[in-house]
């Protein structure tokens, strides 16, 4: 069952909107935490160990991931989706966005 990470910088409402909206696909483990310090649920390495993908928001995530978990994160596949920090929690369009990017990395539901 492949594991599933999301982050973005503060885990208030991109990640945790994907952790939702994906958690419910049979199959599939998900898990959010933000990359910065004062984040909801700040990223650990034992995140990066746990996930089998990590999905970031934004490029700028994914350079902070790796100089952070450089060595946790090795053999582990990174995916951005590039979506900005222009959408509140669940609102519609995000999770409208998070389903269109998701589909070239997540297995059919």
């Amino acid at each position: 069952m492949p594991r599933i990470l999301f982050l973005c910088a503060r885990n208030r409402l991109r990640s945790p909107t994907a952790e939702h909206v994906f958690a419910g696909r049979p199959g599939l483990e998900t898990d959010s935490a933000g990359v910065n310090r004062d984040a909801e649920v700040p990223v650990s390495a034992e995140h990066v160990v746990w996930a089998d993908v990590v999905v970031v928001m934004e490029r700028r995530h994914e350079a902070k991931l790796r100089r952070d978990f450089g060595k946790p994160l090795k053999n582990k596949r990174v995916v951005c989706l590039d979506i900005p920090d222009d959408y509140d929690y669940m609102e519609p369009a995000l999770v409208t966005l998070l389903q269109q990017r998701a589909k070239r990395f997540l297995p059919p539901s």
